[in-house]
């Protein structure tokens, strides 16, 4: 049986705090008058804005980096039930991107920034530092590998077939015939959070984040 041959996929998730917590908000304002929309919509930007500047330093946080759209304003004319066309409803919008290192601080921005009118904060986007999520993806990596090898020796020894040696390593998804690899390397970050209940301030409790990586590995006998 010295020609078996053994295909198996191996995996392994670490998990860690999050160090970075990312608000994505949208200024929205919304009537029958450009003028005031527009007016609107720039003075709460610019009071948003005014915030974040506050609070931004690149090296010391809370706002390690963050970004702004322009003002985009459009018009649409809506319709009733009864199928009649109404007046012109105008629009002016404005996106925002802030990336926190102080969660604490993050809340209480989400907080001032809800109160200002025409200000959704519309999702909170956790994650890692450059430098430890390469850490981190190096070793999962190299536990993914290790992994495969023990599922194949596994089966190898089920058969009393002796210690296996690899012939081919890929991504998940690469040594299948039809198959093809993931976007990213058969690597995935997720995480997720919940805000804590009857605070002044919205307190986020995010999960850890989990790095996880996928390989393929063909293993032959001997």
């Amino acid at each position: 049986m010295a020609d078996v041959e053994i295909t198996v996929r191996g995996s392994y998730t670490a998990y860690a705090p999050p160090e970075r917590g990312t608000v994505h908000a949208r200024v929205g304002i919304e009537g029958p008058a450009a003028e005031n929309v527009y007016a609107h919509a720039a003075r709460a930007a610019q009071e948003l804005s005014g915030d974040i500047n506050g609070l931004h330093d690149p090296a010391a946080g809370p706002v390690t980096w963050w970004s702004s759209g322009q003002l985009r304003t459009w018009a649409h004319r809506p319709w009733n039930q009864e199928g009649k066309q109404l007046p012109l409803v105008h629009h002016a919008e404005v996106t925002f991107t802030v990336k926190f290192s102080d969660f604490a601080q993050l809340g209480a921005f989400a907080t001032r920034a809800v109160a200002i009118t025409g200000v959704t904060v519309n999702r909170i986007e956790w994650g890692l530092t450059e430098a430890r999520k390469a850490a981190m993806t190096g070793d999962v990596r190299a536990r993914a590998v290790r992994d495969a090898r023990d599922k194949a020796q596994a089966y190898a020894d089920a058969l009393e077939l002796g210690p296996v040696r690899v012939v081919a390593l890929a991504d998940a998804g690469m040594l299948g015939e039809g198959l093809h690899p993931s976007a990213d390397g058969g690597m995935r970050t997720f995480g997720r959070s919940a805000a804590a209940p009857g605070a002044a301030d919205v307190q986020f409790v995010p999960d850890d984040i989990a790095v996880a990586v996928q390989v393929d590995a063909r293993f032959g006998i001997g």
